[in-house]
């Protein structure tokens, strides 16, 4: 089986839009959305709804802290971040803001762990930076697939022998064979605002039966996206930070 995992889709419905037409092209059969469905973009509606839907159809869906700040303001946000909420806030009905504020922290899934930042302290959105981080997420569970988002750049760390933690950044879309007597953690880029200077919507196929993981990106429709959240009055940044992929 073919799985799309997608992350930080951040109410930008248009890298949405591509993410999902390019993961059906690749065959998935399944789809897993590690979080952070709102917060930055203009099309809050839109893409809450288009995940509920996705659910609906079996989809896996994980809270992230952006979900979860609709509800819990006692979430750490900084300035820009928080506006964007508040005025997500406004826009979401009762049953949307109290869908996505109340998705699990994590899901499993055979040998498969999803969560949205990390799984020692999933509630508390910490990022996973660099091969420690990665060590102390393999020894937080026993699964031997982690994925996860947060960091909108893609990743991917191996877990060997004698607890040696490797780490790797994809450059190609061709499939990662995952080692089955390894461990591995894979976090997915993000489709709505990436962070690594390439602009391009990200994510990542799981094929299950070939034991392959494969990180792509897609194009989109950018200026549609900054032009729509300049128009919504929300901090030009978020706009900018569209065309730079950071």
């Amino acid at each position: 089986m073919r799985i799309a995992l997608l992350s930080d889709i951040h109410a930008n419905r248009e890298a949405y839009e591509a993410v999902l037409e390019a993961a059906e092209r690749q065959g998935a059969a399944r789809y897993v959305v590690l979080g952070d469905i709102v917060g930055y973009g203009a099309d809050p509606v839109w893409c809450t709804r288009k995940t509920m839907a996705l659910a609906e159809r079996g989809a896996i869906v994980v809270r992230g802290n952006h979900d979860q700040a609709l509800e819990d303001t006692a979430i750490s946000m900084n300035e820009t971040a928080a506006a964007a909420i508040n005025w997500t806030r406004g826009l979401l009905n009762t049953n949307e803001r109290a869908y996505l504020s109340g998705l699990p922290l994590s899901e499993e899934d055979g040998d498969r762990l999803y969560v949205h930042a990390n799984t020692t302290t999933p509630g508390r959105f910490s990022y996973v930076t660099d091969t420690d981080d990665a060590l102390s997420q393999f020894s937080a569970c026993s699964a031997r697939l982690i994925f996860c988002g947060h960091l909108h750049r893609p990743a991917l760390y191996c877990l060997g022998a004698n607890d040696k933690v490797s780490a790797f950044t994809p450059t190609s879309s061709h499939g990662i064979p995952l080692l089955a007597h390894r461990r591995w953690l894979a976090v997915i880029g993000s489709v709505g605002q990436p962070r690594d200077g390439n602009p391009a919507a990200a994510f990542s196929i799981l094929d299950t039966d070939k034991g392959e993981l494969e990180f792509h990106r897609v194009g989109y429709d950018i200026e549609t996206a900054a032009a729509k959240i300049r128009a919504a009055g929300l901090p030009d940044g978020l706009a900018a930070r569209l065309v730079k992929g950071r």
